[in-house]
C-alpha cells in the first residue's frame, strides 16, 4: 500500500507566469501548467503560495495557501492556475503540482524566487506559445 503512494519527480512539467488579458479585457498576468508530456495528467493537484520578505517593510509575510484540483491535462498542452498580482513578485511563489500517470503519482515543488518575475526574463513558452517567464 505505501509503496502506491509513493511519489516520483515530474519530468516534463513546468510552471510559467504569463501577462494574458482577463475577461474585462485589461493586463492581467496568470499561471499556468505546462504539459510538454506524452502522457495525460490525472487528478492535479496545484498548490500555491507566497511568502518571504515585504519588499518595502523587511517584515516577513505569508499568502494564504490555495489548492486548485485540475482533473486532467491533456498530452502537449497546458491548463490555467490562477491570476497573480504584480504585488506578489518580490516574494517567493511557490506551486507545488501533483498528478497521477496510471497507478504512479509523480509531484514537482516550482518556486518563482523574488524579483525573477519579469520582463526581462521572457522567454518562449513550450506548448503556451507566449511570453513568460518559465521553470522547468
Amino acid at each position: 500500500m505505501k509503496e502506491s503512494l509513493k511519489s516520483n519527480p515530474a519530468e516534463g512539467v513546468s510552471v510559467a507566469v504569463v501577462l494574458d488579458t482577463n475577461d474585462e479585457g485589461e493586463p492581467q498576468h496568470y499561471v499556468y501548467l505546462i504539459n510538454e508530456r506524452n502522457d495525460h495528467l490525472n487528478g492535479c493537484l496545484v498548490s500555491s503560495r507566497g511568502y518571504g520578505k515585504h519588499p518595502d517593510s523587511e517584515e516577513m509575510v505569508q499568502t494564504s495557501t490555495l489548492r486548485h484540483f485540475l482533473d486532467e491535462v491533456q498530452p502537449h498542452s497546458f491548463r490555467k492556475i490562477e491570476p497573480i498580482m504584480k504585488d506578489l513578485f518580490g516574494l517567493n511563489n511557490e506551486y507545488w503540482v501533483s498528478f497521477w500517470i496510471g497507478n504512479t503519482m509523480f509531484d514537482k515543488k516550482f518556486i518563482f524566487l523574488p524579483e525573477t518575475i519579469q520582463e526581462s526574463n521572457e522567454v518562449l513558452v513550450p506548448v503556451l506559445k507566449k511570453k513568460g517567464v518559465f521553470i522547468k
